[in-house]
């Protein structure tokens, strides 16, 4: 039986640094390859076809922090240099295909890092003298990713590339190819490396499983 993984990137850099913590970009291409091959059970049977990896190229772009208006070229941030090393890694990984989309940079802006600032400027438990650029970063659209998943995973349920699915990811958005994939037959497994998952995408995956142990409760 032919195993086909498709890794939505984002979703799993964010996810691995949370249950993983911090890697280079050389050590992630491999943890992910390792991370997903953990999918295959040989013992069954199960070979593996091939591991898709979506993701963007970084931001290119300049701007300015929404603070202090300082001049920020995203090109040569750390981030960017990272997604770049990573995506020359992959493409020297084993069975590791690299699908890119791009970023809406037109459509770029400034937000909260943490989702409780806002809140807490609202109620008056911050001012905005304390903000810094800091508190901000800055968010572009990613574009063609879902939809490249979505062509994958069609075309091999009708192609019969692979006879199973796994897919690492938390996104709603997937429910109707997965539900062509089973239609046609494919057997469809979830990853969504601990996140919360929505019970209408449960609902239309076969199997759901992680290969991280499972992280401890936080406390209220």
């Amino acid at each position: 039986m032919r195993v086909a993984i498709l890794v939505d990137g984002d979703f799993f850099l964010r996810r691995f640094t949370v249950l993983a913590g911090q890697r280079t970009a050389d050590e992630m291409a491999a943890e992910m390859r390792r991370y997903c091959i953990q999918h295959v059970n040989q013992e069954d049977g199960e070979r593996l076809y091939r591991i898709f990896f979506y993701d963007c190229p970084p931001l290119e772009k300049k701007a300015h922090g929404p603070i202090s208006g300082k001049a920020a070229d995203f090109s040569k941030g750390e981030t960017a240099q990272f997604r770049r090393a990573l995506h020359r890694a992959l493409k020297e990984q084993p069975d590791v295909a690299l699908r890119l989309g791009h970023l809406d940079e037109a459509n770029a802006r400034w937000v909260f890092r943490d989702e409780k600032t806002l809140p807490r400027l609202l109620k008056g438990r911050i001012a905005l003298s304390d903000l810094t650029d800091g508190d901000f970063r800055y968010h572009a659209p990613q574009k063609g990713v879902d939809a490249r998943i979505g062509l994958d995973i069609a075309a091999m349920s009708h192609k019969r590339q692979a006879e199973r699915i796994v897919l690492i990811s938390g996104d709603s958005d997937f429910i109707p190819v997965a539900k062509t994939a089973r239609r046609e037959g494919i057997r469809v497994t979830l990853d969504p490396m601990w996140h919360s998952v929505k019970l209408d995408l449960r609902e239309h995956v076969d199997v759901v499983r992680c290969n991280f142990p499972r992280p401890p409760e936080r406390k209220a």
